[in-house]
């Protein structure tokens, strides 16, 4: 049988009888498929395999402990054959051919009335590849296809009018490779992205052009669209029957009034997803090779904004504080941590526009950071980080170093050259 002598189509087994015959892994696993479409299936073979005999344990399929017989196609509407033994399946193939009940031989494939192809699922849509006969190759393409649909490569957008519904994804600090697997998926099926001014911009110029993207991002100080606007938006795009996507910097629930915008969906009845992302508050300083918490310097972290009162935060070197959105006010943060103990020689390190090809790093202390944000303008997007960790970072100078800094070299002398060939500047005092 060519290739060419193949129809699609799709069986709907919902309660209606199947039939198995063998006792292996492979009836095993077409047993398995069956019942997952709803089949009623009878297994008959004189041996089975453990996973068989669970199945029949549990109830879910009835195993005739016996070897085939011509009557056991009797009203069934599909037969898969898989005894191993090929004058067997033969004998099963043709009865059922007799009886004008399509069945898949797994001892010969160009004798089979039908074929299985390899599947697979992502959300509602169903995969099925045959591939000449080849079970190999069609896994392979049925692999790649899941990766492309799973990853947003390949569209999962819907056509006909859906209930409509929002997902509050968190797009990263900005590089599209570091959106989740899951967000990118959710962006390839929206009808409207909300978008934010941070986050993984490049995305939006892969979205089919019906797509709309309503604009609604903010820079310190200024909300051209204000927070009650974008809930607004939100419902509204939803309540028409859209699948609408709020693509958003970073993670939604870390300082991102994303838990305001799925309470405000909640109340109105629409239904909500949250898809965490990697926050920059953690991911932008390892941008510049700073870690958050290091043994040896600190075992815990802050993440405040700059318009955040510092006064609980621990005026420790080896209690990291990470300031978002912190820029326009350093002066008056560096003061506050300074007047609550902290040493002016504690270490700071500013990263801007982290993993884009403009990132710049700015490394100084407390007590002088403010001065050389200002001589070279550092500006927003900038994470700030503060403490001890600071001197893990590549960027340091050597004489941040510390003997205890570092667990397995501690007494290298610290390189000055930059290894991220995307960062323009490092600036020390």
């Amino acid at each position: 049988m060519a290739i060419q002598d193949i129809y699609p189509t799709a069986l709907r087994l919902l309660g209606r009888p199947v039939l198995v015959v063998g006792g292996g892994p492979v009836a095993a696993r077409r047993a398995k498929g069956l019942l997952d479409a709803g089949a009623r299936v009878t297994v008959v073979a004189p041996v089975a395999s453990a996973a068989l005999q669970e199945l029949a344990d549990a109830g879910l399929l009835t195993w005739e402990q016996r070897p085939y017989r011509p009557e056991d196609v009797d009203g069934v509407w599909f037969v898969q054959t898989a005894t191993g033994d090929s004058a067997v399946d033969t004998q099963v193939s043709a009865d059922a051919e007799a009886q004008r009940i399509w069945c898949v031989n797994a001892s010969d494939h160009e004798a089979s009335a039908a074929w299985t192809p390899a599947v697979a699922v992502v959300d509602d849509v169903h995969i099925a590849v045959n591939a000449g006969g080849d079970p190999r190759r069609a896994m392979a393409l049925r692999d790649a296809v899941a990766t492309a649909l799973e990853t947003g490569d390949l569209p999962l957008r819907r056509r006909r009018a859906h209930r409509g519904s929002v997902a509050l994804v968190g797009g990263g600090p900005g590089d599209t490779g570091l959106i989740t697997v899951r967000g990118r998926r959710l962006l390839g099926q929206a009808d409207v992205v909300v978008a934010d001014r941070l986050g993984p911009r490049e995305l939006l110029n892969e979205l089919a052009p019906d797509v709309r993207v309503i604009e609604v991002g903010k820079t310190p100080g200024h909300h051209p669209v204000p927070q009650a606007e974008i809930n607004r938006i939100l419902v509204a795009e939803a309540q028409q029957g859209n699948r609408v996507v709020r693509l958003k910097g970073g993670d939604p629930y870390v300082l991102g009034r994303g838990g305001e915008e799925a309470e405000y969906c909640r109340h109105h009845g629409v239904e909500v997803e949250v898809v965490s992302g990697v926050t920059s508050a953690i991911s932008v300083p390892a941008a510049a090779g700073i870690p958050v918490t290091h043994r040896g310097l600190a075992k815990g972290f802050s993440v405040v904004t700059g318009h955040e009162e510092l006064s609980e935060v621990p005026a420790r070197a080896d209690h990291t504080v990470v300031l978002l959105m912190g820029v326009g006010q350093l002066r008056e943060s560096a003061s506050a941590l300074g007047k609550a103990g902290l040493p002016l020689d504690t270490p700071v390190g500013i990263v801007e526009n982290g993993y884009l090809p403009n990132q710049r790093v700015t490394i100084g202390t407390l007590g002088s950071i403010a001065d050389q944000a200002e001589a070279t303008g550092v500006a927003n997007p900038a994470v700030i980080v503060i403490g001890d960790v600071v001197r893990v970072s590549p960027f340091a100078p050597s004489h941040f170093k510390t003997a205890d800094y570092s667990t397995t070299t501690p007494n290298q002398p610290r390189t000055t050259a930059s290894t991220n060939p995307r960062t323009t500047r490092v600036l020390t005092p």
